[in-house]
């Protein structure tokens, strides 16, 4: 749904509050990955802040919207915008990756209200997506799946399986989201395994692909809206985004994929996002 500027601006500081979180969290249990939930954060504030029709209070709701965090290893900013959004309480973030936790290292559907999905292992959320789709529509249901995936993540090869079926099933009710932000685990995804253009390729295939900055809030939600009207195939929407985004030090480094936060590190990062210490 379309953004006024008052949307806009409160997704803005909800972005930039959710990357607050999202460090104090992984700092105080000197655990996790913070270079891959930065870079998705707006995609998430607006999806479950503008977009998606659920309701925290039933998160079982048979009707709700659908989301697939792919791209598993993004858990601490997914367990941000769930507690924003008050699926559970704010202080269950405090026990990420801890024993008893129902906040596991990498989302569990069985453990934390409001996943739909446990993932973790690379390249299976698409193919669980389009499952989905394929349920509500022989079921007569007009929920949306959105699958998040990572650019490191489709160099699997299963993603293009997923791809030639979601085509055939014609599942115009899943939209893919690519966090494209150009690095892996261990260096850069042109160093990796290049994926030449992902467009193109897509396109290849029959998908209808949307192009945009992956931290314009307003252009995200502009190509929702546009994904949600095109009838007759699904839409991946490549979000062109930067690893580490908003913490001068971790932008665009593969390192911060998973890398410990120390003390020095965290009061930069504070500094820079004008959080409290």
């Amino acid at each position: 749904m379309a953004l006024d500027t008052n949307k806009e601006k409160q997704l803005k500081e909800l972005s930039n509050q959710m990357r607050i979180d999202i460090i104090k969290m992984l700092y105080n249990v000197k655990t996790g990955h913070p270079g891959g939930s930065l870079s998705a954060v707006e995609i998430l504030a607006d999806l479950y802040f503008n977009q998606m029709n659920i309701d925290p209070k039933n998160p079982k709701w048979e009707d709700r919207d659908r989301f697939i965090a792919s791209k598993g290893h993004c858990a601490p900013a997914v367990y941000v915008t769930l507690a924003e959004k008050g699926f559970f309480e704010k202080e269950e973030l405090k026990s990420l990756r801890q024993l008893g936790s129902i906040l596991q290292g990498h989302p569990d559907m069985k453990k934390t209200p409001g996943i739909d999905m446990s993932t973790g292992s690379l390249g299976l959320g698409l193919s669980v997506g389009i499952g989905m789709g394929m349920s509500a529509k022989l079921n007569n249901k007009s929920y949306y799946t959105y699958v998040l995936m990572g650019d490191g993540e489709i160099q699997e090869g299963q993603v293009w399986e997923a791809a030639m079926s979601a085509v055939k099933f014609k599942v115009d009710n899943v939209i893919a989201i690519l966090d494209n932000n150009g690095v892996q685990l261990d260096g850069t995804v042109n160093e990796i395994m290049p994926l030449g253009d992902i467009k193109g390729k897509f396109q290849a295939f029959g998908w209808n692909v949307l192009e945009v900055d992956g931290h314009d809030v307003k252009a995200l939600d502009e190509a929702i809206d546009k994904s949600k009207a095109t009838k007759g195939v699904p839409t991946i929407i490549i979000a062109e985004t930067v690893k580490g985004k908003g913490v001068s030090f971790m932008e665009g480094k593969n390192e911060w994929h998973g890398k410990l936060i120390g003390d020095k590190e965290f009061e930069i990062a504070m500094a820079e996002l004008g959080g409290d210490q």
